[in-house]
């Protein structure tokens, strides 16, 4: 599976790519049924039988449509010699794809394309499609063919991504069919306007603007305690409710920006791999590090960013797992907060493997409720609250069979779900926002924080 671009990150890619690499076809298949789309329109197939194309659409008309016919095959023979790579080639054609529910998606070139380009092409391709119809699967595209093409046609133009906000799209592409008639003769100015994200003429009675800054912990703890690796993935997420066309002025505490001016003081972060919506303008952020942006109306991710640094676990787990041949085996999990007291985690979920033939369990916490899942093999411990520098105890019994089973099984790992709310791990802070607006309308910002649990691993000895 190709997982290059994350569905997140598509908006900006797709506004910063050199319009020099085009994409000329693409392709949707299913596992039995394929779903192929060519971007120019040459050729259009509709099949529904088992390992045939479910819907085609050409952009230029370069390479051979027959040619996808060869992509399955060549992904079963990947996958049996269990080397499956993202791009797949065939003489002078490349396909590459990547997997939604139980469809492929594929975009095949025979030139040298932008790569990152194509699959945040095809990854918005996935965003809009499940704006429209809640879920993209085979049924939803087969229910909406009519609708399907109207956005191929609108999202790519001769190999080269066009107006790819669904917000925009859903102005003047509608699942109605007799509105579709209506709105087509009128074309959204959006569309051709500089500022493509937003419709102008916006009127709240309340002007506001909440802003999300949502973090992620990555962590992975061997069985010695020790933590092999840890980063912290952000993301700042808008819901914007203003009237008209407003400018919108973000400040962090970024610390180049706290550099260039001469007030390296106080808690700041070091951001990497920062990607931002198209929204924002690029030049200035360069310049003086300024997010200078006319956003979008609505829900949307405004900018995303990595933290490379060593992360303290923030809920500590210590196991010790007994097993003793041809009776039982004896679980005992300890959690403890290692953050803040005055902060409270919601929601936690503990996830303890146990052995495939385990039976008969018993359980006993000193919080929160736990039960066996056997289709999963695991005890799920579930902490509805738990404060920071606190400490609960969960112990688990379990029968085994008299007939000892062969240990070809691995060693799992004891994952972790949390959310802790108005806290960030990185202290990253929202200094200012800024809203500026020819009427001069008066506007408030609202900032929530939260830290939650992301790849979350602890190794055990057992």
């Amino acid at each position: 599976k190709a997982e290059g671009v994350s569905e997140g990150h598509v908006a900006a890619g797709l506004h910063d790519t050199d319009q020099s690499c085009p994409i000329p076809h693409i392709i949707f298949r299913t596992r039995l049924v394929r779903l192929v789309f060519y971007p120019q329109p040459t050729a259009f197939y509709a099949f529904l039988l088992s390992a045939q194309v479910l819907i085609c659409r050409n952009y230029k008309g370069d390479v051979d449509m027959a040619e996808i016919d060869h992509f399955i095959p060549l992904l079963m023979q990947q996958e049996e010699e269990g080397m499956i790579c993202p791009v797949i080639t065939r003489g002078t054609v490349h396909f590459m794809w990547i997997k939604h529910s139980n469809l492929y998606l594929v975009a095949t070139t025979n030139k040298n394309s932008n790569a990152s380009l194509v699959y945040s092409f095809l990854y918005k391709l996935v965003e809009v499609f499940t704006e429209y119809f809640k879920e993209l699967e085979e049924e939803s595209i087969q229910d909406n063919f009519v609708v399907v093409y109207e956005l191929l046609d609108e999202l790519m133009d001769f190999g080269f991504p066009q107006t790819t906000d669904s917000k925009i799209l859903q102005e003047y592409i509608t699942q109605e069919g007799t509105k579709l008639e209506v709105t087509k003769t009128k074309v959204p100015t959006t569309v051709t306007n500089a500022v493509s994200w937003r419709s102008e003429g916006i009127k709240y009675k309340k002007n506001e603007v909440f802003i999300d800054v949502i973090e992620s912990i990555n962590v992975l703890v061997n069985a010695n305690g020790s933590v092999m690796s840890s980063d912290i993935v952000g993301s700042i997420k808008l819901k914007t409710m203003l009237s008209g066309m407003p400018e919108l002025r973000l400040g962090l505490n970024d610390r180049v920006l706290f550099s260039l001016t001469g007030r390296d003081k106080g808690k700041t972060v070091m951001m990497e791999d920062v990607k931002f919506h198209q929204c924002v303008r690029l030049s200035r952020f360069d310049s003086d590090r300024t997010i200078s942006f006319i956003p979008p109306d609505g829900e949307s991710e405004l900018m995303s960013y990595r933290i490379n640094t060593h992360v303290k676990p923030l809920i500590w787990i210590e196991s010790v797992i007994e097993k003793f041949s041809h009776s039982r085996v004896e679980i005992m999990v300890k959690a403890k907060g290692q953050f803040k007291k005055q902060s409270v985690a919601n929601n936690v979920e503990i996830r303890v493997p146990v052995p495939s033939d385990a039976d008969s369990p018993k359980f006993k916490t000193s919080t929160g409720s736990a039960k066996y899942v056997p289709e999963k093999d695991l005890v799920l411990w579930t902490i509805k609250s738990f404060p920071g520098g606190k400490e609960f105890l969960m112990r688990a019994h379990f029968g085994l069979p008299s007939v000892e089973k062969d240990e070809l099984e691995g060693k799992p790992p004891i994952t972790v779900k949390f959310e802790i709310p108005y806290f960030t791990v990185s202290g990253i802070q929202v200094r200012y926002m800024k809203i500026i607006e020819k009427s001069g309308y008066q506007a408030l910002p609202w900032v929530r924080y939260i830290t939650q649990s992301g790849d979350y691993q602890l190794r055990t000895n057992a």
